[in-house]
């Protein structure tokens, strides 16, 4: 590894590193790039909810990985952010399910409630909304997932209620 390389793990804090630690140890010793997805969800957690560049280098050069292997997973799946987010992150399933029971009203509302488009934070830093392709929810459409919480069989009246409970 270069210089430039071998300058991002300071990135990631003492309880990151353990964390991801636990999580190598679940694998061979020769396979603790098995790790990666783990790696970049805590790394994103430490980090306010979203990846820098820094960050995932800092996750390759933790895991020994190339730079390009750490992107492709970052950048495959969907739960992992490359600019900030709200504190509440508002995932709204728009899979066919979901689509044919109202998720793009679920959109529509959402966004006119909070006074922001999918992508954007509201002013207070409190929610961002994101469409995503499938929360696996498909007997409650439409859903949400709001941190680790599903909320589904979604009505304009549930969704008040649910944005009135996080902090």
């Amino acid at each position: 590894m270069t210089q430039e390389q071998t300058t991002n793990t300071h990135l990631l804090n003492e309880q990151s590193t353990a964390d991801i630690d636990t999580w190598i140890a679940k694998y061979p010793e020769e396979q603790k790039q098995s790790a990666v997805m783990a790696a970049l969800r805590i790394a994103q957690e430490q980090n306010g909810g979203w990846l820098t560049e820094e960050l995932m280098n800092a996750v390759a050069e933790y895991l020994d990985m190339q730079r390009i292997a750490v992107y492709e997973v970052a950048t495959f799946y969907s739960m992992y952010e490359h600019q900030p987010v709200g504190r509440h992150k508002i995932c709204v399933c728009n899979s066919i399910s979901c689509l044919l029971n109202g998720s793009e009203k679920t959109i529509d509302y959402l966004q006119e409630k909070l006074g922001v488009k999918l992508g954007e934070i509201t002013t207070d830093g409190k929610f961002s909304i994101k469409e995503v392709e499938c929360l696996g929810a498909c007997v409650g459409a439409p859903a949400i997932m709001i941190g680790k919480q599903y909320y589904e069989n979604l009505t304009p009246e549930k969704i008040d209620q649910i944005l009135e409970g996080p902090d």
